[in-house]
């Protein structure tokens, strides 16, 4: 189990603190032991938290007026998770957040990363840069769903989320793509034999 020492070197890699800053940052995280099938964030939720995921895996997910599930983003370790747009707000949520396999959260609230911003500039600069490469990687899957088959999505999916398959179910996968499990199926059939 690691120590919140070890989670702000986790989380911060590359960034050098000092005693006093890593203590600054320790102080604003919470960590939290989250099951499979727990619910860490609920649609209509008022947002105040993002989460940082150091074991397990979780999932984003939206529920439109017809009660169909479409999974925006799984998070694995290393890999942040909210809902941002309400989260930057501070506003209610609009997608739910579920853990799909058993998961250590270390979390911090909107108030919190301001202060640490404050503090610590650094920080700051490499939140940015975090942002931005979602940002990025957002709009190159949604541009991937505007204009590739179902086939390619899939192949960039286990590009994103390799050894991920054998830990999620196949309509969590298939929900992520926009295709139904048995598209899902036939293209796995469709790879194995080429």
């Amino acid at each position: 189990m690691a120590t919140n020492d070890q989670i702000t070197t986790q989380i911060f890699r590359d960034i050098p603190f000092t005693s006093d800053e890593t203590a600054f940052i320790n102080s604003k995280f919470e960590r939290r032991i989250i099951k499979k099938g727990e619910v860490v964030l609920r649609a209509n939720d008022i947002v105040t938290h993002q989460y940082y995921v150091s074991e397990g895996c979780l999932r984003t997910f939206f529920i439109d007026p017809l009660g169909k599930e479409h999974t925006l983003q799984f998070a694995i370790k290393d890999w942040w998770i909210s809902d941002y747009t309400a989260f930057f707000e501070q506003n209610n949520a609009i997608l739910t957040i579920d853990c799909i396999q058993n998961a250590i959260l270390y979390e911090v609230s909107k108030t919190g990363i301001d202060e640490i911003y404050n503090a610590i500039p650094k920080v700051e600069t490499y939140f940015r840069k975090k942002m931005e490469k979602a940002f990025a990687s957002f709009q190159n899957r949604i541009l991937s769903n505007l204009a590739k088959p179902a086939k390619e999505r899939y192949i960039d999916f286990i590009s994103t989320y390799p050894n991920i398959e054998s830990r999620i179910k196949n309509y969590h996968i298939a929900s992520y793509l926009g295709i139904t499990t048995e598209s899902l199926s036939r293209i796995r059939k469709e790879l194995i034999r080429t």
